[in-house]
């Protein structure tokens, strides 16, 4: 998030709140009372209850009250304008109506479309394996995007890129969709890192994926001569994984390699050592490359 929110400009600072400042504060009597703002009608108007009574599966009380205490949040903070996604319309909406009955003033609500796939129709999202985090560095902001599928190439301009109308219609007709990938994820990372990075980012993908060429400039990681390291342990310290068990999946779906010899299952705990691996280069992935430096401390 602060790639797009100042958490230090002291004039107007973006500030993280929990909800249960607020919501652990209200007594049951006041809960009925922001209750009566509403009917059920209004609730099942809910795409998702209605499609559930559609199908026949129950619907809980307590359901009811979610969009009644996220309402709740607009009037804690007394909230002017609200952004959220389209699927949140509703509850941003239940927020409006407590706002309006409660401090008599209105909010604006702001709702972008959410990202899905063109052809499949699913949704971007980490469980689909197709989120795009905003605290990647940069090749790997640049790589997350072209990973995407074709299919949400047209979404990803429309809804994160300052990119016209006819030029994305031009990039669309383009006869390799890897063509317009290119221009995608050098806009997307030029918005949140500048112009210079997002074209060093383009050079380090067509060299290291394309190409499959090893950056000229590689990161070494070092280890100590008298304290030797396993493979997993290797990666975990160079930040190539996030933990060992981590290490181990991605070997065993044949992403690791050492001086282009491809690391197989089991060989997590082989112990690195300097006649064999220093000075290699351990790659993982397609992107990320870390040359092994054996010293003496």
């Amino acid at each position: 998030v602060k790639n797009i929110a100042d958490f230090d400009d002291s004039s107007n600072p973006f500030q993280i709140k929990y909800n249960s400042e607020w919501l652990g504060k209200l007594n049951f009597a006041e809960v009925l009372e922001l209750a009566s703002n509403f009917t059920v009608q209004q609730m099942l108007e809910r795409d998702m209850f209605a499609k559930r009574i559609k199908e026949e599966k129950p619907i809980y009380i307590h359901e009811f009250m979610y969009p009644l205490m996220q309402g709740y949040d607009s009037v804690a903070m007394d909230v002017d304008v609200e952004l959220c996604g389209t699927d949140q319309i509703f509850n941003a909406l239940a927020g409006r109506t407590l706002m309006q009955k409660i401090k008599n003033k209105d909010k604006i609500v702001i709702s972008v479309k959410l990202i899905a796939d063109e052809k499949t129709g699913m949704l971007m999202s980490k469980s689909n394996n197709t989120g795009v985090f905003l605290d990647l560095g940069v090749n790997d902001l640049f790589g997350a995007i072209m990973s995407q599928p074709d299919g949400m190439l047209r979404p990803l301009f429309l809804g994160c890129t300052r990119i016209s109308l006819d030029e994305i219609e031009r990039l669309m007709k383009l006869e390799n969709p890897r063509d317009a990938k290119l221009e995608l994820a050098t806009e997307i990372v030029k918005i949140y890192h500048g112009k210079d990075e997002a074209e060093k980012a383009k050079e380090y993908f067509v060299k290291t994926i394309s190409n499959k060429e090893i950056p000229e400039q590689v990161v070494e990681w070092v280890v100590a001569y008298d304290a030797p390291q396993n493979v997993a342990s290797f990666m975990v310290s160079a930040g190539l994984a996030t933990s060992k068990s981590d290490a181990r999946r991605k070997i065993e779906q044949g992403g690791v390699s050492i001086g282009g010899e491809k690391i197989v299952a089991g060989q997590e705990i082989m112990i690195l050592n300097p006649e064999s691996h220093d000075g290699k280069i351990m790659k993982v992935g397609k992107i990320h490359f870390v040359k092994i430096k054996f010293e003496k401390k």
